[in-house]
């Protein structure tokens, strides 16, 4: 099973789709207990959220659930928010801090997953990064994620609709941010930059405007999309339908600041 699947396109904007992947092999499968077998965790219907919205975007999409290694933490394992509750490189608990495993993956089991999937995702997003970079002068990554709207374990009350990460403004340049900001503004829906989220491991390694690449998360609260944020996890067509709308100026104000920073 290839663990990652690119879709190339012509345009400066890369989508990351680290954690919208389901599969898991039967011998992790079968240690996940019955609550992490729910994969509750996953960012449920992603993929399907952004699919079209603009033409010529790259694609990189991990296959592999986030409970086999988690391709958006560091291969270290440092913690992306020292002193808050998260999850780690391979998740010992859910988002609720539940235990997921009937036996606990050891370290050389670890290691093995980076070698099996985490690095070639990796490889595959920089091989895209370095391509699109050298075609446009300058390559924008979109880092995609959701997460459920409410989680105590991991942050107070209700998360926001929109939660743009750009790891404090050092992960691109401050008119990409600006451009995003706008267009969640104009929506009339809740949103807030650098919150919770700040960006992942994948916005913070790769984001390096002084080489001419951006990189900014959007992390969408599942109520916005979703039918219900619990088994079956249901895309809701309607919700879906006017969140894209927002989502493809999102992009297309992205894409079209491209021109402008590769010239600069």
């Amino acid at each position: 099973m290839n663990p990652v699947d690119v879709t190339r396109g012509d345009g400066p904007v890369i989508l990351g789709l680290p954690h919208t992947g389901t599969f898991l092999p039967d011998d992790i499968l079968t240690r996940l207990n019955p609550r992490g077998q729910l994969l509750a965790d996953t960012d449920w219907h992603i993929h399907r959220l952004y699919e079209g919205l603009l033409p010529g975007a790259t694609t990189v999409r991990a296959r592999f659930h986030r409970y086999v290694i988690d391709a958006n933490r560091g291969p270290d394992d440092a913690s992306l928010y020292p002193g808050q509750n998260t999850t780690g490189l391979v998740p010992l608990t859910d988002f609720d801090g539940e235990p997921i495993w009937t036996e606990t993956p050891g370290p050389e089991e670890i290691a093995g997953r980076k070698t099996r999937f985490h690095a070639p995702y990796h490889a595959a997003l920089a091989a895209e990064i370095e391509r699109v970079r050298a075609k446009h002068g300058v390559a924008i990554l979109y880092d995609c994620h959701s997460i459920r709207s409410e989680i105590p374990f991991l942050f107070e009350g209700r998360l926001p609709d929109f939660n743009i990460g750009t790891n404090m403004g050092a992960s691109c340049d401050p008119r990409i941010e600006a451009a995003a900001c706008d267009v969640v503004k104009a929506t009339g829906r809740s949103w807030v930059v650098n919150g919770r989220f700040k960006g992942g491991w994948t916005t913070r390694h790769y984001g390096q405007p002084a080489r001419g690449v951006h990189a900014i998360q959007m992390e969408l609260a599942q109520s916005t999309h979703l039918a219900t944020e619990a088994p079956p996890f249901d895309y809701d067509e309607g919700k879906a339908g006017a969140l894209r709308e927002s989502l493809r100026g999102i992009l297309g104000r992205l894409a079209a600041l491209a021109p402008v920073l590769a010239a600069e």
